[in-house]
């Protein structure tokens, strides 16, 4: 915490039947109360999985199909490609393979027609690939998930989740509004969020807010106590704590099988299912996981069903990511908690010649809250056999270098020669030109 300069971290571990639950460090620099099992964060993208386990909930009652077009429930879902929206289905909403652009953060206002707003302003977002076919981590797909809810239950997605999966499970300190903590929790508690400035946490409360259009996407606010008996009912049967048997234990596993397209996300992926994203491992044991970025919210939850192995980590600032990466995306927990650990990635140095395919002008771009189109860019260069790879976003510069340890895989280093736990790839077009970076799921196109 003090390396990375994060004020505050919750972290929940179930291990083989014992659970451990502890806060450290405070919930604001500038009013120094001692983090806590219940106190809230926001969990950012986890939500996704919420979303989806909703849908699972909504398919067992008979009122959604996975494999059935998204305008069976939306009649009027329209799309930049006009081929695109007949055929795209709900499962590959939830499993990052749409194709369209996916950072659409678009507020859309406070009122219960923000999502119904929010999928009518997707039919702009550019198709970056064919549908089905690659893996692009995709806000706006969840989204449109999310409506889908809405839809078919008559009622927001907000209120649909809670009678659909929070209250279930008992998750007392989980709610997507503040006002609601105010009426159903007595003494709640929130950590506030931090930005990094000169290497120190300084306290930034107005970052928390999210919109309400991007709620099935992000937007739930939980405890890591509420968030470890939430992947405890994934490590099960699909009953909840209390006995009510929410989905069958086979939806329960559908949920974590047949991944859509693999890639990397930080870590490298066999896929998506529906919303989990699916890890190999060294040991062919799958891994199962999640996390959350929001500006000074960061947050993993991790999953070994096969070992019965849960972990989840919050904090409350900026530096979260470092923390995050080194528990969720390395292998220490891995490792000691339940005796697996990633694939193996070895660095290899390469010949100008085998760099100069993969050198030049990368750009994504993201949609921010006001409708602005923001560009990314990546640049790299061939450099001591690897990649040096300049970042420019929001006006900022970073600067790392990116070393192979397959073909088209690279790892990810800091300026001080230091591993980020990152691992990005390459996509080739059909004629076998590098045609996209993907960092973070997310695709820049190469411009040759």
């Amino acid at each position: 915490m003090a390396a990375h300069a994060i004020p505050g971290v919750a972290v929940g571990i179930w291990d083989r039947g014992v659970e451990y639950v502890r806060g450290f460090g405070v919930l604001d620099v500038d009013h120094p109360v001692a983090v806590d099992g219940d106190t809230l964060f926001r969990i950012g993208s986890t939500t996704k999985t919420f979303t989806g386990t909703a849908v699972m909930r909504l398919m067992e009652l008979g009122k959604l199909r996975l494999d059935a077009p998204v305008r069976t429930y939306l009649p009027e879902f329209t799309t930049a490609d006009p081929t695109v929206g007949p055929r795209v289905r709900v499962r590959q909403l939830l499993n990052h393979s749409a194709g369209w652009l996916g950072d659409y953060l678009q507020d859309f206002g406070d009122g219960e027609d923000a999502l119904s707003r929010y999928v009518q302003g997707m039919s702009d977002l550019e198709q970056l690939t064919p549908v089905g076919e690659v893996f692009a981590y995709n806000n706006a797909a969840v989204v449109a998930a999310g409506r889908l809810i809405e839809v078919v239950t008559g009622v927001p997605y907000e209120h649909a989740m809670r009678q659909l999966v929070i209250d279930p499970l008992g998750l007392e300190h989980s709610r997507f509004f503040l006002t609601d903590f105010n009426t159903d929790v007595t003494g709640a508690r929130v950590a506030t969020s931090h930005n990094v400035v000169a290497g120190r946490p300084v306290a930034n409360p107005a970052l928390f807010a999210l919109p309400r259009s991007l709620n099935p996407a992000g937007g739930l606010i939980s405890s890591v106590r509420d968030q470890l008996r939430y992947a405890r009912f994934h490590l099960g049967n699909g009953a909840a704590l209390g006995g009510q048997q929410l989905l069958s234990a086979g939806s329960v596993v559908a949920m974590r099988s047949d991944p859509g397209p693999g890639g990397t996300i930080i870590v490298e992926l066999d896929g998506v299912g529906v919303s989990w994203l699916l890890r190999p491992s060294a040991q062919g044991v799958r891994i199962v996981q999640h996390g959350g970025s929001w500006p000074g919210q960061y947050s993993g939850l991790l999953l070994v069903p096969e070992r019965d192995f849960a972990l989840c980590v919050f904090t409350n600032s900026d530096g979260g990511p470092k923390l995050i990466n080194e528990l969720v995306a390395d292998d220490w927990a891995l490792q000691r908690f339940a005796g697996v650990n990633n694939l193996p990635a070895v660095q290899h140095a390469l010949s100008p010649g085998e760099l100069a395919p993969y050198e030049g002008r990368y750009t994504a771009t993201v949609v921010d809250t006001t409708g602005t189109q923001e560009t990314s860019e990546v640049r790299l260069s061939g450099e001591g056999g690897q990649l040096a790879m300049t970042l420019t976003e929001q006006n900022e510069i970073k600067r790392f270098r990116l070393a192979f340890y397959r073909p088209d895989y690279v790892l990810g280093f800091d300026t001080n020669d230091q591993p980020t736990h990152t691992r990005l790839d390459f996509l080739r077009g059909s004629r076998g030109d590098v045609e996209w970076l993907r960092r973070g799921g997310r695709l820049y196109r190469h411009h040759h």
